[in-house]
């Protein structure tokens, strides 16, 4: 009877919590060490300290994702109200294990084509093609939107796209904490 009681409550709970919200282990955390290149410009390495100085939002993005495509109108408005947005550029397509099958120059021909025609709200991408970190972040697809403060702790995780509603309700308030 006890094993039945714990499994109503397990089963209950979920009926009313939210997909879409998961806690990151990482609030609170600094960004994990990284050392990687420039999507645009391999010779150009960003580190941790790329994402200091002041807040930052970490969008990992892909051309290859409608929900990204669609988000990069409403992020672009908010790089031109001042927010400072990172790419952090996840290509599905690449397997290291296949070699040398993978085109960059396609890709960055695409990702420049796609920023064009969209809206570019990207300071700059940071090509993350083995995810080494985003797994170290916990990525689990694309968009997902991490807020760093200007000391490179991460005080926010969103998964899905960034929209007035998100802004609002999840992102705003906090910017403005940091901005006193």
């Amino acid at each position: 009877f006890a094993l039945f009681v714990v499994l109503v409550g397990f089963l209950f709970k979920g009926l009313f919590s939210d997909p879409r919200e998961r806690d990151s282990a990482l609030i609170n955390k600094p960004v994990p060490e990284f050392n990687l290149p420039d999507l645009m410009d391999e010779s150009l390495l960003h580190t941790n300290a790329s994402l200091t100085q002041a807040p930052v939002l970490v969008n990992v993005w892909g051309t290859w994702c409608p929900t990204c495509i669609a988000e990069l109108g409403y992020l672009t408005e908010l790089r031109e109200q001042g927010v400072r947005i990172i790419g952090l550029y996840y290509e599905q397509a690449y397997d290291p294990d296949f070699g040398d099958q993978f085109d960059i120059n396609a890709l960055r021909n695409e990702v420049q084509t796609m920023l064009e025609r969209a809206g570019n709200p990207y300071q700059f991408n940071i090509l993350d093609l083995d995810r080494t970190l985003a797994l170290d972040l916990g990525v689990s697809g694309a968009p997902e939107t991490f807020l760093v403060d200007a000391n490179g702790k991460i005080l926010l995780h969103h998964t899905g796209d960034i929209n007035p509603r998100v802004w609002r309700a999840k992102f705003a308030p906090v910017m403005q904490e940091l901005s006193q």
